[in-house]
């Protein structure tokens, strides 16, 4: 077997909402939990740097890849459990064509609506504690796992009434049954090179958890960011380049763009509220970024969702 290095390695960012995986494309709609095959809906290789506001458990039955959480990466091409916290900073590289299993998404207010379910996650700690989030499966054991997908994937096609208490209580049997199998392996190396990368998505998270009009985005330039790194501009630039295909700068625009339609969407603050909060001084220039990166105005985008 040829372990890649991830010097080798460029990853596809997500960043435009609608390109995401197929849940991102109903971003906004009212759910609180959904399951996808993994043969039905491929996964392409991505760099994750935004939070989400979702859990995720990723089940890989078929195909081989390069998944990274946080500093730690693993390659992987035995059957795998990921538990994947919304904080999370994760990329998955495919090596192979193949693409089998499930993932389920389910998010915070889902947990919060069912205390039995929010008291196995705290118990088990399985997306909390980093050294439990990776778990191998042996071929034997696939079956004993992939049953719990199947079934709330069952639930959500059939809607009965009761579908969300049953999905939650699989998603309860589902953990107790990777406990009970878990084997944890030992992460590969990281390179000095994706530590950086790590600590610039780190911060780019930092700048842009808490949004609001008391603490606006500090920091939104490349030079700012290389300057909090202690790094070059220049070398920052061609870090991020190399290993996500675009530079410092894309980055954060677009994540000041997500921001910027995430505010828009959820809540009813004013566009000169919008404005200063996500660094901008003034709200026609605040227009203008928006217009020419969506091809909306704030309001017209506002308006259309």
């Amino acid at each position: 077997m040829i372990k890649t290095t991830l010097d080798s390695k460029v990853i596809d960012t997500l960043r435009d909402l609608p390109d995401m995986i197929p849940v991102f494309r109903e971003y906004y709609d009212d759910w609180t939990i959904r399951v996808f095959n993994r043969e039905q809906h491929e996964c392409r290789n991505y760099l994750s740097p935004n939070r989400r506001e979702f859990y995720k458990i990723l089940l890989i039955t078929k195909g081989t890849g390069v998944f990274t959480m946080g500093l730690n990466t693993y390659y992987i091409e035995e059957p795998t459990l990921l538990f994947i916290h919304p904080n999370d900073i994760i990329s998955w590289k495919n090596l192979s064509d193949e693409s089998g299993g499930y993932y389920v998404l389910f998010r915070k207010s889902f947990i919060n609506q069912h205390l039995q379910l929010k008291a196995v996650i705290d118990k088990f700690a399985l997306f909390s504690e980093k050294s439990k989030s990776v778990i191998r499966l042996t071929d034997d054991e696939v079956p004993r796992i992939s049953q719990y997908f199947e079934k709330m994937q069952e639930e959500e096609i059939g809607r009965s009434a009761f579908c969300e208490d049953a999905m939650q209580a699989f998603l309860q049997l589902l953990m107790v049954e990777s406990m009970k199998v878990a084997r944890y392996p030992k992460p590969d190396e990281v390179t000095e090179d994706f530590t950086h990368i790590h600590h610039f998505f780190n911060l780019l998270e930092k700048e842009t958890a808490g949004i609001n009009y008391s603490s606006p985005i500090r920091i939104k330039t490349a030079k700012e960011f290389a300057s909090s790194l202690h790094l070059h501009p220049n070398y920052l630039n061609q870090l991020l380049k190399k290993h996500t295909g675009q530079n410092a700068s894309t980055h954060i625009r677009n994540r000041i763009l997500d921001e910027a339609k995430a505010l828009l969407v959820q809540t009813d603050w004013s566009l000169q509220d919008i404005s200063h909060s996500i660094g901008f001084a003034e709200q026609p220039s605040f227009n203008l970024f928006f217009k020419k990166n969506t091809g909306y105005t704030p309001a017209e985008f506002r308006r259309n969702f």
